[in-house]
């Protein structure tokens, strides 16, 4: 029986949860983890957890041509099994070396399940109906960091941290047995055939296109700060500021906001338009992390807890209004090139970003001061890219 509209986008939805997933229910188990390695209370090691996870992203610049000439469906018959394979290695990782290098795995995994579900999005819905779809499928997503940690604890309270760790590959098993009902989306003569050739010409006359590189290198540094957070997240409530118990409360309260903030920025974008969104985001952004920066210098490293989560929260429900205008402007001058700008940018998003994120997290240590100048740093070069953009000057004339 042919799949209907309404599993489709339920199914959708638990395939882009595998990527939240496999990141927010462990944060609260890391501090087992550290015991379990013989790690010391201040180690930074359990956030590259994270990151080698975000890394693996990397894949997506390949999973994408593979998908356009093979089909979706072959991509998430690789994406799946490599996702379960990855994460149960990671659980029964004998060294935090090889952890790392199944997240890694984990995280390719990811990116084809990821990238297939919006691609299968993309064949099967035009338009606003597409928008639509879209909309609930991430309204789902974006649900995953608020109750994951929760789940995380909630296991952890009966069983090990590795039953938490082999949550996530236990549910992919479920959703890729449930994947078996789709069928495919992109049909044989409308897949293109590879040329090596041409591939990597299109990624050198995308990565030179001055707006693409601008918004894309905008959109990857405020994911370091992002993916810094997220990181280290754990380790900042639990052994920064000593309160491991209100961990869930504080993840959960972030992500709540920042699902909010993503849902109010369609609103915005269609009110005021991406440019100016982007704009005045990010000033907001950069006047925020200054008032934290300052918060920080006069108050302490840490500043007073109400302080510093109150500012995160902030930044990051910022970072979601601007991230997705800041890739439509991206991706707005690509044209018949528009799939692989899309792997590209996801690609230098990812790696890019996470590698900048896991130099900012290595110093949060005793306190919070580089998580912040980063915010600031990073702000303040985007917002400086924002109005040096030449483009947008030659708009605003023409509207004025």
């Amino acid at each position: 029986m042919k799949m209907k509209t309404g599993e489709f986008i339920a199914l959708s939805a638990c395939t882009m949860m595998l990527t939240a997933l496999g990141i927010d229910i462990m944060l609260p188990v890391f501090g087992e983890l550290r015991e379990h390695f013989g790690l010391p209370e201040k180690s930074t090691a359990t956030a590259q957890i994270i990151v080698f996870f975000f890394m693996g992203q990397v894949a997506q610049i390949i999973f994408g041509a593979m998908a356009d000439r093979y089909g979706r469906l072959a991509i998430l018959r690789i994406g799946f099994p490599l996702y379960i394979a990855a994460g149960v290695a990671a659980t029964f990782a004998p060294t935090l070396s090889l952890m790392y290098v199944a997240r890694f795995f984990a995280g390719v995994g990811s990116s084809a399940v990821f990238m297939t579900t919006i691609a299968g999005v993309r064949d099967r819905f035009k338009g606003d109906e597409m928008a639509r779809v879209m909309s609930l499928i991430l309204t789902i997503f974006l649900f995953t960091p608020v109750f994951a940690p929760f789940l995380g604890i909630a296991i952890l309270n009966i069983a090990s941290w590795q039953v938490v760790f082999l949550t996530p590959p236990l549910f992919a098993a479920i959703v890729f047995v449930w994947s078996f009902r789709l069928e495919e989306s992109l049909p044989k003569d409308k897949r293109a055939k590879i040329n090596w050739g041409s591939f990597w010409s299109n990624i050198k006359h995308v990565s030179t296109n001055k707006i693409f590189a601008r918004y894309t290198l905008i959109t990857t540094l405020l994911f370091s700060v992002l993916s810094s957070w997220v990181a280290s997240s754990e380790r900042i409530v639990g052994e920064i500021y000593k309160r491991p118990d209100l961990f869930s409360w504080i993840f959960a309260g972030i992500g709540a906001v920042m699902s909010f903030c993503s849902l109010m920025n369609s609103k915005l974008a269609k009110k005021f338009g991406a440019r100016k969104t982007v704009k005045w985001s990010l000033l907001a952004y950069l006047i925020v992390g200054l008032v934290l920066l300052v918060s920080t210098l006069m108050m302490g490293d840490p500043p007073p807890m109400p302080v510093f989560f109150g500012g995160i929260c902030l930044l990051m429900a910022l970072n979601l209004a601007i991230e997705p205008n800041s890739s439509s402007i991206a991706l707005e001058p690509m044209g018949d090139t528009a799939g692989i700008a899309a792997a590209v940018y996801g690609t230098f998003f990812f790696f890019v970003g996470s590698g900048l994120g896991a130099l900012m997290s290595h110093y949060l240590v005793d306190g919070v001061v580089s998580i912040v100048i980063g915010s600031v740093a990073f702000g303040a070069i985007s917002y400086w890219l924002v109005l040096t953009d030449r483009y947008a000057s030659a708009l605003n004339e023409g509207e004025r």
